[in-house]
């Protein structure tokens, strides 16, 4: 019987702790802005203007944020090139290793990640020519394919989701 007593006011004051450090973890939670992960429905997307540099040709792809609300993107797209019949040539491009960030994309926003590739005359292993580049945003499993003349040769990258500069 005097177990009773000390048992009772120990999980008394556990349970005190817990609500406490419970609501407290959501008044911290809540202070932060939120905003949902954006889907391919919300987005437009496209391949920017090719930048030729020291043997490598960079394609930016664009993530426009076409809703009205702010979304966010984290972390590296999944990207492949297609032919006509929408079959996958090679394969898909890998990450640069770059360190990842969470991106808020406002509406009209337009946040980037970059496709790299060697120039023609720089790597002679080059892979038909595409008919599109399919683009999963990151943490996404619906991908869209962009109908865009693509020729992989070399090395194939995809650097990680990155808001304007």
């Amino acid at each position: 019987m005097s177990n009773v007593l000390p048992r009772a006011a120990a999980l008394a004051a556990a349970a005190l702790l817990a609500t406490t450090g419970a609501s407290l973890g959501a008044t911290q939670a809540s202070a932060l802005p939120m905003a949902p992960t954006c889907r391919v429905a919300d987005l437009d997307l496209a391949v920017g203007e090719p930048d030729r540099a020291g043997g490598s040709v960079e394609y930016p792809i664009l993530f426009t944020n076409t809703t009205g609300h702010t979304c966010t993107l984290r972390g590296y797209p999944g990207v492949s090139v297609t032919d006509a019949r929408h079959r996958q040539i090679g394969t898909s491009a890998i990450r640069t290793g770059e360190a990842i960030s969470t991106v808020f994309v406002f509406p009209d926003d337009t946040v980037t990640a970059i496709m790299r590739t060697n120039s023609r005359w720089g790597a002679p292993n080059c892979r038909q020519t595409s008919a599109n580049v399919k683009v999963y945003p990151p943490n996404s499993s619906v991908a869209e394919e962009i109908p865009y003349d693509l020729r992989v040769c070399g090395m194939f990258e995809i650097s990680p989701v990155e808001g304007p500069d």
